[in-house]
């Protein structure tokens, strides 16, 4: 495609090239659908007074955002803000646009993305209803394994068969190579092999598994489209509600920092030499119980 070519593409539509420019840079699915939605959004609200995206101005920007403050929270505000500010910023960057109006807008607004928001607080008996209503087996299967867990969507999607230990049970497939010196134990990384196959069967994708839990949540009505981490149920809120409720049942953040594997390394090599005792029977006992069998 000529340089001008590519000018008339992005004035034509300023919010397809720029998605098709962030998905060279590697953006996920999901990212890039979180754009299109808040800009398309935009777009639509200038269309309705006259105006294209080329002309809108900080008064223009800052109106639409006000308009979002009786809609959604804070932090989403905060999020649509910074979405429309990167994608001012890049067209005028890439010389689409004459200057970013969003500049000015980003200065003056309070709000601010959340580090670590408040989020929904779901009891165990209300997960346990959420979890009977998951029917699909792979579904409950991914459901069940972040919530009882902890682990993060990468890391569950580079789980296999051959990973499993189940007492009595013959899977017919060769287990994962142990951890030298940790029986018992498994290496799983959290970054996913997207696109592999083992034994014939398809990996799961970190798109897959938000889809899954988006699926289930929006039907219990945890999920709303446009919510922030406050409301919306995703699979980062199972690590949460794993975080939180299993903390309260042993009364120790050590354990629970080791279970999820974000502690520094002196604290994780303490309690995997007593991984097969007090951590494993403390785990054991104190795990909520989320479904029956």
């Amino acid at each position: 495609m000529s340089s001008e070519s590519r000018r008339d593409a992005a004035a034509g539509d300023p919010v397809g090239y720029f998605l098709e420019d962030i998905t060279f840079q590697g953006k996920s699915q999901r990212t890039k659908d979180a754009y299109e939605r808040v800009l398309r959004e935009f777009e639509s609200y200038l269309e309705g007074r006259g105006l294209g995206l080329a002309e809108a101005n900080h008064r223009d920007c800052m109106a639409w955002i006000h308009q979002l403050r009786g809609e959604v929270g804070e932090a989403t505000v905060a999020t649509y803000a910074s979405y429309l500010h990167r994608f001012y910023a890049y067209m005028t960057e890439v010389g689409t646009f004459e200057d970013n109006p969003m500049g000015l807008v980003m200065e003056e607004i309070d709000e601010s993305i959340a580090t670590d928001p408040q989020r929904r607080d779901l009891s165990v008996p209300a997960m346990r209803s959420f979890v009977a209503s998951v029917t699909h087996p792979l579904d409950r299967a991914v459901v069940l394994t972040l919530l009882k867990t902890g682990m993060r969507t990468g890391e569950l999607c580079n789980l296999d068969l051959r990973d499993l230990y189940l007492p009595g049970a013959e899977t017919g497939v060769d287990h994962r190579p142990q951890l030298d010196g940790k029986p018992d134990s498994i290496h799983v990384p959290a970054e996913p092999a997207q696109g592999e196959t083992y034994n014939g069967q398809r990996r799961l994708t970190p798109h897959m598994v938000h889809h899954v839990v988006e699926t289930h949540a929006r039907e219990q009505g945890w999920y709303r489209e446009g919510g922030g981490a406050e409301e919306n149920v995703t699979p980062h809120y199972f690590r949460h509600f794993f975080t939180t409720h299993l903390r309260d049942r042993t009364g120790d953040r050590g354990v629970v920092k080791f279970l999820r594997g974000d502690v520094a390394t002196d604290v994780i090599d303490t309690y995997t030499h007593d991984w097969g005792d007090r951590v494993r029977e403390m785990y054991e006992a104190s795990i909520y119980r989320l479904a029956r069998y």
